[in-house]
């Protein structure tokens, strides 16, 4: 007999005995059941025989209750092709409990635990109470400063012992607790950073360089506990705390070199990290933090004769760890790029031929390279494309996309260097040509280099719009001038563009989620220029105005800082017609889509604006209505400025419009195309609320407005709490006619909220000591809640 035949007759052994044992279980759990049935139905016990222990049962003897059905004999493994049936089934329970055709009540299950509750108890609490519990200790610390408690090597001291403690409990729960010890190594990470800072900018206990290197170690113990513990969140953290650094210990300009090169040394290391976790959002973080630093120092501290060859070369290696992270990703796994690489290697690129260029221009010297920085730029994207040729990494769009931003940069060169205001006009023609041929023509290379053209042609219209106002004392005649000329140019491309794209199916090779995208993003570039192209020349009108009307006094007139005021009622007046435009275009829009279009996606981003710009109007447009009408009443700067009744008629005006796009909302609520996309969701219940919190708002203005025009004293205390109690009561009468309960719970906070303002309007505020305790011990009971949700979370979440 061979080996393997003698391993496969001892397991075809050990699989019969087990069998057998088995068997005897399952009867005698069915015995107990039996005798159990009995007791429940208060039946003497007939001369049952008392189950046998677990050593006194005989596997080859069956044990069966008297009077009870028989059961068929199981049959042993090897004779049938099925495994065998645990005789503690459903059936066989059903089978005991139905004897003498007496049916047992069923078991009762357990209610199932709200997956909200177990999020809220074992994860939120703990984030919650980790952040509340830094605050006290960033309260009482201050506290401490102000009042000299102890010396400042003490207080930083005493805030380490407790961000080691922290950290101490979070290493010992690892074992058992691992979400909830990592949210406390976090916390205490964090601590370390800011007591650092403190220790370096408040008190001077240790040198810029001390605390630099400090900051580098516990940046790097944040790495590797984010490894050991493979949570996400510590390296979050970790990767906050490191980028805080460049902003919390930057003295001068001069030091920048130091600050980006510990940044490149953390992008090396955090990104490493991330590909090696597969951590996607870790590495999107960095890439943001990045750039959004190197931006604020480009626009708050940067000087060209200063910073321009620093400027250009940590530019570059920004750029160079990026594109080499986002491409290899995927090229050494030979996968083809997602549409998520796809923008974030077009967003790097984009962003560092923008600073170049911009770094580029403002200096004499490197204003004549800008041809060549272009073409560069198109190498670059050159070098990548061959070497995904020669190595056929991945699909054709790791080739195409290398391939179009070259030839983009190429064909754009000649422009940028010899310049002129016709540098939109050029790429955006350059744009529709390529996608109306890529399209037509079904050539798919051409409509993929027409996307970063677009692109092109948005920075540099963007780029025109921001310098409109350069000059604040320059006129600009509205509806005849060179940006609204470019900008209706624009319009009319990107609506041809618009026109082949839903006339035409592309010929690309994007996915069909990509397409999508791209379809929406340049709808969405289309009418976003639309809209700005009148609302700009809105503002090109009262600009006008505002510099027309300005007087001018001596410098011994008005006040020793200025000599010369503007009437503010015209900047008002700018604001509010913007809003009544903006609202009037997105109310035409919800027309067209409810009548013709019909699109659902387009439908639920016009419900989404609509509901923002009622909030702005809301906020923002009462707020200079209310100036208006104070301009009104008080006559201020009336021998210079204008002052009419329309300040107080304005607001009339824009109610309707604000009307109006209400309205829309509720013919989207109402559309059968918008409730077929989420027939769950419940429209009714949030135009309900956004309706009625709307209307109080706007009554509460015109009761404002209306108690201001009859001088009537303390307007925001009594009026508006009598205003609110009404309103309540009506909501609560409309909530009981129609039968609406969440307007009826709204009415009942509401008359909350009025008896709160009612008793607690003038309370002051807290002591710091106060908030102190509240939030130490807080955060301290919403740890240990947060723990014992974790200790116990198998008989809180559990099945048994």
């Amino acid at each position: 007999m061979s080996e393997l035949d003698e391993k496969i007759a001892y397991l075809q052994a050990r699989l019969e005995n087990l069998a057998k044992i088995q068997t005897a279980f399952g009867k005698e759990v069915r015995q107990l059941e039996y005798e159990l049935y009995q007791l429940r139905q208060n039946q003497p016990l007939k001369n049952e025989s008392i189950p046998k222990t677990e050593s006194q049962i005989n596997i080859e003897t069956p044990i069966s209750p008297p009077q009870t059905p028989p059961i068929q004999q199981q049959v042993p493994p090897q004779q049938q092709p099925q495994p065998p049936k645990d005789s503690y089934s459903s059936t066989t329970y059903e089978q005991s409990y139905n004897y003498q055709n007496k049916t047992a009540p069923k078991p009762e299950v357990a209610p199932v635990k709200s997956n909200i509750e177990e999020f809220i108890g074992k994860n939120l609490i703990s984030l919650i109470g980790i952040v509340v519990l830094i605050i006290g200790v960033a309260i009482g610390a201050k506290y401490a400063i102000d009042i000299n408690l102890i010396t400042p090597a003490m207080r930083i001291v005493l805030g380490y012992v407790v961000a080691f403690v922290v950290l101490g409990v979070g290493v010992k729960l690892k074992p058992n607790y691992l979400n909830f010890s990592s949210v406390l190594l976090s916390g205490a990470m964090a601590m370390m950073y800011f007591l650092t800072y403190f220790a370096y900018e408040f008190y001077q206990l240790i040198p810029q360089t001390a605390a630099f290197a400090m900051m580098v170690v516990i940046t790097a113990f944040t790495v590797a506990a984010a490894i050991n513990f493979n949570r996400q969140v510590i390296a979050h953290i970790g990767l906050v705390g490191a980028y805080a650094v460049p902003f919390l210990l930057s003295e001068d300009s001069g030091r920048v070199a130091v600050l980006f090169s510990y940044m490149t040394i953390v992008n090396f290391g955090i990104l490493l990290v991330s590909v090696k976790k597969f951590w996607k959002p870790l590495y999107y973080t960095s890439f943001i933090f990045t750039w959004l630093i190197f931006s604020a120092w480009m626009f708050t501290d940067y000087k060209t004769n200063e910073h321009f060859t620093l400027a250009l070369m940590f530019l570059s290696i920004f750029f160079a760890t990026f594109y080499l992270t986002f491409v290899s990703y995927k090229l050494i796994a030979k996968e083809e790029f997602s549409a998520e690489i796809v923008y974030l290697i077009l967003l790097n690129s984009f962003t560092f031929y923008g600073f170049g260029y911009a770094i580029l221009r403002e200096s004499t010297v490197g204003a004549e390279y800008l041809g060549i920085f272009t073409v560069a730029n198109a190498f670059i994207h050159l070098i990548v494309a061959l070497i995904i040729h020669r190595y056929k990494l991945g699909g054709n769009i790791n080739l195409y996309l290398p391939v179009a931003l070259a030839l983009t940069f190429v064909t754009i060169a000649y422009p940028v260097q010899s310049g002129g205001n016709w540098l939109t006009y050029y790429w955006t023609a350059e744009a529709l040509f390529l996608f109306a041929v890529g399209r037509y023509k079904r050539v798919s290379i051409f409509e993929t280099f027409a996307y970063p053209v677009m692109a092109l042609s948005c920075a540099a219209l963007f780029f025109d719009w921001a310098k409109i106002f350069e000059n604040y004392n320059s006129v600009v005649t509205p509806f005849n001038n060179k940006l609204f000329f470019t900008s209706a140019f624009f319009t009319l491309v990107f609506g041809a563009i618009c026109y082949v794209n839903f006339r035409v199916k592309s010929a690309a090779f994007v996915s069909d989620d990509l397409r999508k995208i791209v379809n929406f993003v340049i709808t969405s570039i289309f009418l976003f220029v639309f809209y700005n192209t009148f609302r700009t020349e809105i503002g090109n009108y009262f600009h006008g105005e505002i510099v027309r009307t300005t007087v001018d006094f001596p410098p011994s007139g008005l006040n020793n800082y200025s000599n010369n005021i503007q009437d503010f009622s015209l900047k008002a007046f700018n604001f509010i017609w913007q809003i009544n435009y903006s609202m009037l275009f997105l109310a035409a829009l919800s027309f067209i889509n409810l009548k013709r279009i019909k699109s659902p996606v387009f439908g639920f981003v016009n419900i989404a604006l609509n509901t923002l710009f009622i909030a702005i109007f809301l906020i923002v447009g009462l707020y200079f209505i209310s100036e208006l009408r104070d301009n009104y009443l008080t006559q201020r700067f009336a021998e210079h400025f204008s002052r009419g009744a329309f300040h107080i008629g304005i607001r009339y005006i824009s109610y309707i419009f604000a009307f109006v796009l209400i309205a829309a909302n509720y013919l989207y609520f109402k559309a059968k195309f918008i409730r077929e996309t989420l027939p769950d969701f419940p429209f009714d219940f949030f135009f309900d609320c956004g309706f009625y919190f709307t209307i109080l708002w706007i009554l509460s203005s015109e009761l404002l407005n209306i108690l201001d025009i009859f001088a009537v004293a303390d307007s925001y205390k009594l009026g508006l709490s009598i205003l609110w109690g009404i309103y309540a009561l009506g909501l609560i009468v409309i909530g009981i006619y129609k039968r609406k309960k969440h307007l009826r719970i709204g009415a009942i906070v509401l008359f909350a909220i009025t008896l709160a303002k009612l008793f607690f309007y003038d309370i002051a505020d807290l002591g710091t000591i106060s908030k102190t305790i509240v939030f130490v011990s807080l955060g301290i009971l919403l740890l240990i809640v947060a723990f014992l949700y974790n200790k116990f979370k198998d008989l809180i979440f559990g099945d048994n």
